[in-house]
């Protein structure tokens, strides 16, 4: 891997290594499983299909595409397969205008339209609309536009969490959470080595591709991954203060630097999550949307995450009233016990000692400040996967 140190300009970038383009070609020739809903069969695409297939249809619509990207956990693994965080979603992200509601509009129908492509032969596809592809196959569709952020997202559903996610970005004012997760693999040169070379790659005859940090130095962000470094730039500005993922590194084995850097950082990222997510309605949907999402396959880790969560929120959220803390600490704490539960991880047990703080009043020197409580083990319905469909612009 080569890295350029001419400029700040350049230290954002560098020139994968031969593995690490092995790596990347592996992925993206991967087949992956889209699950339809219902009685609507699986579709089997690989990543480089689905986007020559999109980038080709929307230069035929007269959309210019002006680059195709592997971003997120994937991008990592590619550029260090032992990081630690492995990866699930396989983020896409192409290149393109969207200066006005018909551009929007133009990117959906023809991502909908290629999915035709993908489906079984025998299959009619004659009566299949376009709102019935996006009621089978399509797990999340967000649109977003302002004055600083024009993108939509388009998630494929897949029943393991590895959703094919394809964004078409115009403009994105923050395109990270952390630097382990700020890596983006340009793929235009790969693609195009496909369609033009009848030679196999080897190491002495590959494509040259080219790896971005847009945290804004690669090596530094390089570095964070190899060594399980946790760090971030203003956090205030992520939507929900990267607090979920932060807790995520943390069980994973990530660690900050700087303690008292990162101290002075959970109290910003608490703060800007109880902004977004205000309610504590919309608090529990994002917690458990989170966790099916992040946890397909690592179930266990789902129960250390939001103890972890339960003490960040514990120790540095300073924003919120008593009782809103309270309610919050509550949530997460039912949340932990839901999911001990669904891994059969309590034991049967017929009475709990249950400690508690008695009021200050309490003089008598007999008072007892615990008591046996006879219970029944706990009765915790199943949580549902249900998924929103559509999300509204913000």
């Amino acid at each position: 891997m080569s890295c350029g140190d001419a400029s700040d300009q350049d230290r954002r970038f560098c020139v994968l290594s031969w593995d690490q383009v092995r790596r990347l070609d592996s992925i993206l020739g991967e087949a992956v499983p889209i699950h339809g809903r219902g009685n609507f069969p699986t579709l089997s695409m690989r990543p480089r299909q689905i986007v020559q297939v999109v980038r080709a249809r929307l230069e035929e619509k007269g959309v210019c595409v002006k680059d195709v990207r592997l971003n997120g956990s994937a991008a990592s693994h590619v550029l260090h397969q032992d990081s630690g965080l492995g990866y699930k979603d396989l983020d896409l992200i192409f290149g393109v205008s969207l200066k006005d509601d018909q551009a929007f509009r133009l990117v959906k129908d023809v991502v909908l339209d290629c999915l035709l492509d993908f489906l079984p032969a025998g299959v009619s596809k004659e009566r299949i609309t376009a709102l019935t592809l996006k009621e089978a196959y399509v797990q999340k569709l967000v649109k977003v536009c302002n004055d600083t952020d024009r993108w939509s997202l388009i998630s494929l559903s897949n029943n393991t969490g590895k959703n094919v996610e394809l964004k078409f970005v115009d403009s994105l004012r923050r395109q990270f959470e952390f630097s382990v997760d700020s890596f983006q693999i340009c793929l235009d040169s790969l693609l195009m080595f496909d369609r033009c070379s009848e030679t196999p790659m080897s190491e002495s005859f590959h494509p040259t591709v080219t790896g971005e940090s847009v945290y804004g130095d690669f090596k530094e962000a390089m570095d964070h991954l190899c060594q399980r470094t946790i760090a971030t730039r203003s956090p205030e500005e992520i939507r929900g203060g990267g607090l979920l993922k932060y807790c995520h590194l943390l069980v994973r084995g990530f660690r900050s630097s700087s303690e008292v850097d990162m101290k002075q950082m959970q109290r910003y990222m608490c703060s800007r999550f109880f902004i977004d997510f205000p309610d504590i309605g919309v608090q529990q949907r994002k917690l458990e949307a989170y966790l099916q999402n992040h946890f397909a396959g690592m179930e266990h880790k789902r129960y250390e995450c939001l103890m972890t969560l339960r003490q960040v929120v514990n120790e540095s959220t300073v924003c919120l009233m008593g009782h809103e803390r309270r309610q919050t600490l509550s949530l997460i704490s039912m949340l932990a016990l839901r999911v001990l539960a669904e891994q059969n991880a309590i034991p049967t047990v017929t009475n709990v000692t249950c400690y508690y703080q008695p009021a200050p009043y309490v003089q008598d020197i007999n008072f007892s400040n615990y008591y046996i409580a006879h219970v029944q083990p706990p009765q915790v319905s199943p949580c549902s996967n249900s998924y929103q469909t559509w999300l509204p612009c913000s």
